[in-house]
């Protein structure tokens, strides 16, 4: 659309970003783009036309200062950090068809700093789900929705059995979704005598050179992912893969192939739902289990590893190098939640509350 004639000026630059850009980054390019195309066109704009005051127009109405104007009431409000995706994408976009750049402009630029003033730019956090729920000291005992309480409620079959290795890989690797769906069996190495293994993670959201990196498995894990694979008569392949039941709940058969990343999210939520009808969550109530599983999400085991590590006293560095993080501004978000109830104010309402120290 961008191009004369729909002829790709330079075909040779959307070769050379198919095969630099990870497979996400393309597809989010081409969602942003659809979303902008869209925004043309009921705005009653050419996309090849499209001004800075284009997209000034588009960032407001993304950020819902612009609610008066019939485009803009039929877009969905957008947080800060996809506005600014939004950005980066339609600029490439014009660049690679060698037209200007109507996001490079003052007026653009101005909009956007305007934008994230009015919607903030602290990113929604998934909620952290801790091995032993929400405690400040790691040796008291589990509360709450856990890592602890859903490990328990697996059942007790091959579902189970996969439920099992698949928590308790996602704990001691901090692995993204999408590096736990493409663990292959031969990705798991040991045990060592100590039972404890290695997980070789080939590439990952930050290793775009796929230089590859190593995570740690504990004893325990490596037991899992033994039962599992004995379970499921796994010798190669994919580890982690779809467990197909009856719709009497009895398992049928063992996929082929690897499980699909939107599938650790629903497996998350199925298991803290199920904790909690076995009565393993505590004095949990129906209502914060319906919070929990609304704010859920495949990221949720990596942000307690986070902060069960900030609790454990390791410093930033050592964390973001065994769960490979690029940006220490993450970490310190994930961790600033816990901070906040292991700080000097938290230690003085407890002594408030308990003078003696008992």
């Amino acid at each position: 659309m961008l191009a004369p004639h729909r002829q790709l000026v330079d075909p040779e630059i959307v070769a050379a970003a198919a095969r630099a850009w990870s497979a996400n980054t393309v597809r989010a390019f081409l969602s942003d783009l659809n979303v902008w195309d869209e925004w043309c066109r009921r705005s009653g704009v050419r996309t090849l036309d499209a001004t800075a005051s284009t997209v000034a127009a588009f960032i407001r109405a993304l950020s819902g200062q612009d609610d008066d104007i019939a485009p803009a009431r039929r877009v969905k409000r957008r947080a800060a950090a996809t506005i600014a995706r939004y950005l980066v994408h339609i600029g490439w976009a014009y660049r690679m068809a060698e037209r200007d750049d109507p996001t490079d402009a003052s007026l653009v630029r101005l909009e956007h700093k305007a934008a994230r003033k009015q919607l903030g730019t602290r990113q929604r956090q998934a909620r952290g789900l801790r091995y032993k729920g929400d405690v400040v000291d790691l040796s008291d005992p589990a509360t709450g929705v856990s890592l602890f309480a859903l490990l328990k409620a697996t059942r007790k079959d091959m579902l189970g059995a996969r439920d099992r290795a698949l928590l308790s890989v996602a704990y001691d690797s901090g692995c993204r979704r999408s590096e736990l769906v493409a663990i292959r069996v031969a990705d798991v190495e040991g045990p060592d005598g100590d039972g404890s293994g290695a997980l070789f993670i080939a590439s990952s959201k930050t290793d775009r050179d796929r230089e590859g990196a190593y995570a740690y498995l504990s004893p325990g894990t490596m037991q899992a992912i033994a039962e599992w694979q004995r379970e499921a008569r796994i010798s190669g392949g994919a580890l982690f893969r779809r467990v197909e039941t009856y719709f009497d709940g009895a398992v049928r058969r063992v996929g082929e192939g690897p499980l699909h990343p939107n599938s650790v999210t629903l497996i998350y939520k199925r298991l803290i739902r199920q904790a909690f009808d076995k009565k393993l969550l505590g004095a949990t109530t129906e209502a914060e289990v319906q919070r929990w599983i609304a704010g859920a999400s495949s990221h949720s085991i990596r942000v307690g590893v986070a902060q069960d590590n900030f609790a454990a006293g390791e410093s930033l560095p050592a964390i973001m190098q065994a769960y490979r993080w690029r940006d220490p501004k993450t970490v310190m978000r994930y961790g600033a939640r816990l901070a906040a109830k292991s700080g000097s104010s938290a230690r003085l309402a407890r002594r408030l509350a308990d003078p003696a120290g008992t």
